[in-house]
């Protein structure tokens, strides 16, 4: 039960953010169909920082003395680094979306291109390959927070709670689960959020009371770009060991699904996360799964090749049944002219 705990939320947090993310882009106004791309460059990013970082002397030093609080904060910059470039990618459908006032789905069609082939472009000049790799070690042995961290021996002494919830789990886990709920009560509970909801719903009433749409909409799709950036950064972590490969399996699209069954609302949206984390969990340990004391996968006889295909086959399932009840914001897609009334 452990193992499967563990597992469902490595999967689910990444899938939580981004649709956070998605959240934000479409509540101002504007359909943000590049976070796969976004997730792609932002893991590219993260892993490239920490790779950099690693040949550094000081980090050579730190992981020779078990410096856990360095290399945790080795950890925290990637993910700043990521978000940080997440963010100035995503201004590329800003400005096609704000000023040029083009297509949306098309802007973010054409990034989702982009992102791979500028990644893999850029990976084969840096690491003369299809992958790039941390410089050395991996993910568990580097980030990993371990029992041995709180003076441990054994997983037994930390309880159910601490085995589930501290040992072999990530600080980036936690990290984002805060910039989520932070988040949240800044878009339902704030001016802020108030005014960009606005911009999503009515423009031209918002324009009317002295907010800046153009203003907002950039600003929703930047933290949006931040997210999915910082997302894709903690998938490659978690569950690629820290590697980028022009590839995030998906990911933004499943955030995307999550974010219209969630119908927008953070709340749901993490219900729906691990829902969609607990599948893509089976999908990928399905033989390691062990509930009391049965492998319950093993035993159902069915192929590998059907739990590999669970997560989006549970996708289309369900939002065959829950996108007609779903309520989009009115305005997202439609570019504002402040001409019209």
């Amino acid at each position: 039960m452990t193992f499967l705990i563990q597992q469902t939320l490595i999967y689910a947090i990444p899938l939580m953010i981004v649709a956070l993310a998605g959240v934000f882009a479409e509540r101002s106004g504007i359909i943000n169909l590049a976070l796969e791309g976004i997730m792609i460059f932002g893991a590219f990013v993260g892993v490239l920082f920490v790779n950099i970082v690693q040949q550094t002397e000081f980090f050579e030093a730190a992981k020779a003395a078990d410096n856990y609080i360095a290399l945790q904060g080795l950890e925290l910059l990637a993910m700043l680094a990521a978000a940080v470039m997440g963010a100035i990618f995503s201004l590329l459908l800003s400005f096609a979306s704000v000023n040029l006032r083009a297509d949306q789905t098309i802007g973010g069609t054409a990034l989702n291109l982009l992102a791979p082939a500028l990644v893999l472009f850029l990976i084969r000049i840096i690491a003369n390959q299809n992958t790039l790799q941390m410089a050395s070690g991996d993910a568990a042995s580097w980030f990993m927070i371990k029992k041995a961290m709180f003076g441990y021996g054994r997983t037994e002494e930390m309880g159910f709670l601490g085995s589930t919830f501290v040992d072999k789990t990530y600080l980036a886990t936690y990290i984002c689960i805060i910039i989520f709920v932070v988040l949240s009560i800044i878009l339902y509970k704030t001016r802020f959020g108030l005014r960009l909801r606005a911009c999503g719903e009515n423009p031209q009433a918002a324009d009317s009371l002295g907010i800046n749409v153009y203003k907002m909409r950039y600003a929703g799709t930047t933290i949006s770009g931040a997210l999915a950036g910082m997302g894709g950064f903690v998938y490659a972590l978690t569950t690629s060991n820290c590697m980028a490969t022009g590839d995030v399996a998906g990911y933004g699209f499943l955030a995307l699904a999550v974010m219209i069954f969630g119908n927008w609302k953070p709340l749901n949206i993490a219900g729906a996360s691990i829902l969609f984390g607990l599948f893509k969990c089976i999908a990928s340990s399905y033989s390691s799964i062990n509930i009391g004391g049965v492998f319950i996968f093993n035993e159902l006889g069915l192929s590998a090749h059907f739990y590999r295909m669970l997560p989006y086959l549970i996708t289309l399932i369900v939002l065959a049944f829950t996108s007609k009840s779903s309520r989009a914001p009115k305005a997202e897609g439609i570019p504002y002219d402040k001409g019209k009334r």
